[in-house]
């Protein structure tokens, strides 16, 4: 299962390369309703930040590939919101007047 959870969150450094730790949590609680028996908490720590992530699912190896699709898209729309905020500046008022130009 170690293995098959490393293969998936490969995928996950192609929108970040700087993350910092990564930990995947698996539970599987036999007295839960059949849909929501398997559950996948994910944790990466990036230098800035922090992103959670978690699902349930009904077989172990689905609730993996859905945190994964999370934690992607998580990703994803974190590197947008750096892009854009990096290619638009935004004005800034300066409080006293500018001396002239001689």
């Amino acid at each position: 299962m170690k293995v098959f959870v490393q293969e998936k969150a490969e995928r996950l450094f192609r929108h970040e390369e700087s993350i910092v730790r990564m930990r995947v949590e698996l539970e599987c609680d036999p007295n839960e309703k059949f849909a929501a028996r398997f559950k996948a908490k994910g944790h990466i720590s990036i230098r800035d930040a922090a992103l959670n992530a978690a699902v349930e699912s009904d077989e172990c190896h689905k609730a993996v590939s859905l945190l994964v699709d999370k934690l992607d898209r998580m990703l994803g729309k974190r590197a947008r919101m750096i892009r854009v905020k990096r290619h638009h500046p935004h004005a800034v008022d300066v409080g006293a007047p500018l001396p002239k130009a001689i």
